[in-house]
């Protein structure tokens, strides 16, 4: 097989001339022979101007470099689309699936014997995993890690849980202009991604029990120099992989090492987001994530990792306490530690190695967990017949078994315009409803799940109502909110049919979200139903494949031609 500059040719006609015309360029850059004779590591660059969450990427690269050339390989950086969270329009999961095409063809187009993905603000760790098992040659994941805190008026503050927290309590009145905008500029202190453990941590959390990142690269925080040291590590064991041809994420990715990402994903409280993105990642390999199985998982494996949302502390306090790895021993035999890493070593190794923190609380024993069940519940009922997700680890226990009436939302603009009206016809136990907001109908499942509470509720004390929708919603925010209900209500799911004044009952405990309506009545209006066709905003380009292929939550929302075996 041929490898290094060698691989994947130019197609001329002559293979010779394609190598020859090939080093004529590169050499423009000024490479000897002896550079562009070494085993080539690609290295992703997605580093922009509008992506503060990747501010330190130059640095990671550069340590990178430094790194795969020590060992004796050659480093190659590449551009790929930068996606980040709070710019990105209509939202950064609408762009997910195309940063991951986008990722997975400049792999297999240029010449690399291993690659080393960078990432981190939410929707980027995901789509570079899923092109990478694509492409399925041997590679490294580095996350870019978590902001530091910030501070106010001496406040621990983290973003964005206090972001929704502190502007809650803005809209309650409580906070005035001056003081929302000195925590403005507090929230944010240093580049990285969010310090709570919203998608970005949850995903970074994902991919090292998955064993595609070196140990600690999960927490070590964005401006410490400990995460350039890791990677300059990552591109050691990215030469060693280039020269080895592996392992590859096929290699890696096993029954076992989705199990231990699942149990992860529930003990960490992590975010719902992580759901959808495990799901599209084991959907382009042969396993796959069954949802009854996760929800199994959740009544078993403890929350042990006492951060925001679901906690109190952030994630320096998560890595100086031992990170991953001790929460890993702490876990015990729910893990598989037999499971192999991109090291060339078994989580029992690293675990073996896990550093004890005397007096350190961000990591619990099980045996004194912050809460007794993980972090998720999976839902069903005829509003949910093939599933909807709740964090029960951030909700609030008194509404986890509640009936109320529905007050429906057509859509995130109508939310918009009504939730804060003085005459909407709603008080605190009434359940408000968001519709088309889904993969399709908002377009790109809009973290738009975290219903703000109506003004008028809010100053009068509400902090939290239960919420449900077929959107998502950012795993740094708290509330009793259901989401990802499926299928969403613009492909005709059941929350198409809700009407204002219906009746509906959550009961977490028996994993149950249902309409109190009799089916007769549901078949009428599903009748009624206006038929489902191609909107305007999806006349054409990238928004026609989106709309076309997209699949639904509980398949990881990735399109239906990108999975393993590719289109059913």
């Amino acid at each position: 097989m041929a490898d290094g500059l060698r691989k994947g040719l130019t197609s001329y006609g002559d293979a010779g001339f394609s190598l020859f015309l090939r080093k004529v360029f590169i050499k423009a850059m000024g490479y000897s022979d002896d550079a562009l004779n070494r085993p080539i590591v690609g290295i992703t660059n997605t580093y922009s101007d509008y992506n503060p969450c990747h501010g330190n990427v130059p640095q990671i690269i550069e340590a990178v470099k430094r790194g795969v050339m020590l060992s004796g390989a050659m480093p190659m950086v590449f551009p790929t689309i930068s996606i980040a969270e709070s710019f990105a329009f209509p939202t950064s999961m609408y762009l997910r699936n195309l940063m991951a095409m986008d990722t997975e063809e400049m792999i297999r187009a240029q010449p690399m014997d291993a690659v080393i993905v960078i990432g981190g603000c939410d929707k980027t760790l995901p789509a570079q995993i899923m092109a990478a098992v694509s492409a399925d040659l041997p590679t490294v994941v580095i996350p870019v890690g978590p902001m530091v805190v910030g501070h106010h008026k001496g406040e621990v503050l983290g973003a964005c849980t206090d972001c929704r927290r502190l502007w809650g309590k803005y809209r309650a009145g409580e906070i005035d202009d001056v003081e929302i905008e000195a925590v403005n500029g507090r929230l944010a202190p240093s580049v990285g991604t969010c310090m709570v453990m919203g998608t970005a941590s949850t995903m970074a959390c994902i991919t090292e029990a998955l064993g595609l990142s070196l140990p600690m690269s999960a927490t070590i925080p964005a401006p410490h120099a400990e995460r350039f040291r890791s990677a300059e590590a990552s591109g050691r064991v990215a030469a060693v992989m280039a020269r080895t041809k592996g392992p590859k994420p096929s290699e890696l990715l096993t029954p076992a090492s989705f199990q231990n990402a699942q149990v992860v994903l529930q003990a960490i409280g992590g975010s719902t987001n992580g759901l959808i993105h495990l799901t599209a990642i084991a959907n382009r390999t042969k396993h796959r994530i069954d949802l009854e199985a996760f929800d199994k998982l959740g009544r078993e494996v403890p929350v042990l990792i006492d951060l925001k949302p679901s906690g109190e502390h952030y994630m320096e306090h998560f890595h100086h306490a031992g990170g991953v790895p001790k929460l890993m021993e702490q876990l015990g035999d729910l893990i598989d530690l037999d499971a192999k890493t991109i090291t060339g070593q078994t989580l029992r190794e690293i675990v073996a190695d896990a550093e004890d923190v005397p007096g350190q609380d961000a990591i619990r024993p099980r045996d004194n967990p912050i809460k007794s069940e993980g972090a998720m519940a999976v839902l069903h009922g005829n509003l949910a017949p093939r599933g909807a997700v709740i964090k029960q680890s951030a909700a609030s226990p008194k509404l986890l078994q509640h009936t109320g009436r529905a007050v429906v939302f057509e859509s995130v603009e109508d939310m918009t315009l009504r939730v804060d009206d003085p005459d909407l016809d709603v008080n605190a136990d009434d359940v408000l409803v968001l519709r088309n907001a889904g993969p399709k109908g908002a377009p790109g499942m809009p973290e738009a799940g975290y219903l703000p509470i109506p003004k008028k509720l809010a100053r009068g004390g509400t902090k939290d109502m239960v919420r449900m929708s077929d959107a998502r919603m950012s795993g740094t925010a708290f509330g009793t909110i259901v989401l990802h209900i499926t299928p969403e209500s613009a492909v005709g799911g059941p929350l198409a049919l809700v009407r204002n004044g219906d009746m509906i009952r959550l009961d977490v405990a028996k994993r149950s979200i249902d309409l109190l309506v009799d089916e007769a009545e549901l078949e009428k209006r599903r009748a009624a139903l206006a038929p489902v066709v191609t909107p305007e905003w999806a006349r054409r380009g990238y928004a026609h494949l989106f709309n076309e292929t997209i699949l639904q939550a509980d398949e990881g929302c990735d399109f239906d031609f990108m999975r393993g075996q590719g289109k059913r």
